[in-house]
């Protein structure tokens, strides 16, 4: 093992591929906070998480002024003791996203540093369950696409070998039925097709939209309501046959525990940045394995192809490229399936001089022992 010598911290500012748009929010930017860990044998490890546009000043200054200072010193491999440790020193601001997309961004280096060291892929160090992972197609999805557009994107992945596609929800019950049916009359039934809300219903109106969605045979209906509408999501599961999905707007384990336990969701859909990193991202997934839930997590495939790898239960993938502008190979994809990389590490291909090109200007720090 070798200690912790020097933590560099910075922003890297990432427009969107394409226009997206659901039922509440547009996508408008990806602030991506990055932080580099360097111990004293000299070996490095490089994690990161994110933003859809707002917030990453708050994580950036996090890291730089509470997080980084503290890992000075450490062992970096003791990475269970380094994440609990950085939790308690901002008891005061958990649960939530701040903290855990900076926690996040702190863990995955280290993880990142641990399997360059061992020299092994992050999938096969985290478990080595699977080679490879079933994807979903979200790009083609969004709310403000045409129906006649929705239909040319999925009819596009399947002829690409994917097997299923998302659709964001959220219009009238009509418009979105109607959206819905053309997708299913294109793709026939042998194809998935989600749907996702972004949390914009009510009780009532998600289990009306529910048993609509139910004649279309919908492989799930995604953030229905508020992540922390709990009762709600119990009332809604027990009265429609269309799986309940959450997961990308939920921060702590603990919670994942309540939904699991309380029967308020059928698919899991943790966010390795969202949760606080890869540490709690693989006790969340092994939780919902032994209540034989599926994982199916949220965003960041660069990433979550590894994880989803690394353990038995993750059924789904979801396909948004969305950092190829930052690497020299995107993310390997053969006949619809998301390859988890061999190379040692995290396995992403970082060009570092377009980290470099895409760096907010004056948000670079290096912290040293």
């Amino acid at each position: 093992m070798a200690v912790i010598t020097s933590v560099e911290v910075f922003m890297v500012m990432l427009e969107p591929k394409v226009r997206r748009e659901d039922a509440i929010q547009a996508f408008v930017c990806q602030e991506t906070p990055f932080v580099r860990i360097t111990d004293s044998d000299g070996a490095q490890g490089l994690g990161y998480s994110y933003t859809i546009g707002t917030g990453g000043p708050a994580v950036l200054s996090l890291l730089e002024k509470t997080l980084a200072p503290a890992l000075l010193g450490k062992e970096a491999d003791e990475i269970e003791q380094r994440w609990r440790e950085l939790l308690f020193l901002t008891h005061a601001t958990s649960v939530g996203a701040i903290t855990s997309l900076a926690l996040a961004t702190i863990d995955t280096a280290l993880w990142d540093l641990r399997c360059k060291r061992s020299n092994q892929p992050l999938w096969i160090a985290a478990g080595g369950a699977q080679s490879r992972i079933p994807l979903y197609n979200t790009e083609g999805g969004w709310l403000n696409l045409s129906t006649s557009e929705l239909v040319e994107n999925a009819l596009e992945c399947q002829e690409n070998g994917f097997a299923a596609t998302k659709m964001k929800v959220g219009l009238s019950v009509k418009e979105d039925m109607s959206r819905l049916r053309a997708v299913r009359e294109a793709v026939g039934d042998n194809f998935e097709i989600f749907t996702d809300a972004n949390q914009a219903f009510r009780v009532d109106e998600a289990i009306r939209r529910a048993h609509h969605y139910e004649e279309l045979d919908i492989g799930w209906l995604e953030e229905p309501l508020p992540a922390d509408d709990l009762q709600g999501h119990i009332r809604l599961s027990q009265q429609t046959s269309v799986p309940i999905a959450v997961g990308e707007s939920i921060y702590s384990a603990l919670h994942f525990r309540e939904y699991l336990q309380q029967n308020a969701c059928s698919v899991v859909q943790v966010d390795v940045a969202r949760i606080g990193g890869i540490t709690p991202w693989l006790k969340v997934a092994h939780l919902a394995e032994c209540f034989n839930i599926a994982v199916c997590p949220h965003f960041l495939m660069e990433l979550h192809v590894s994880l989803c790898a690394a353990v038995p239960n993750a059924r789904w993938l979801e396909y948004i490229p969305q950092l190829d502008t930052l690497t020299h190979q995107p993310m390997q994809v053969e006949n619809g399936y998301g390859l988890p990389p061999s190379s040692p590490g995290l396995g992403i291909d970082w060009d570092l001089r377009a980290l470099e090109r895409h760096t907010l200007p004056g948000s670079y720090q290096r912290l040293t022992r």
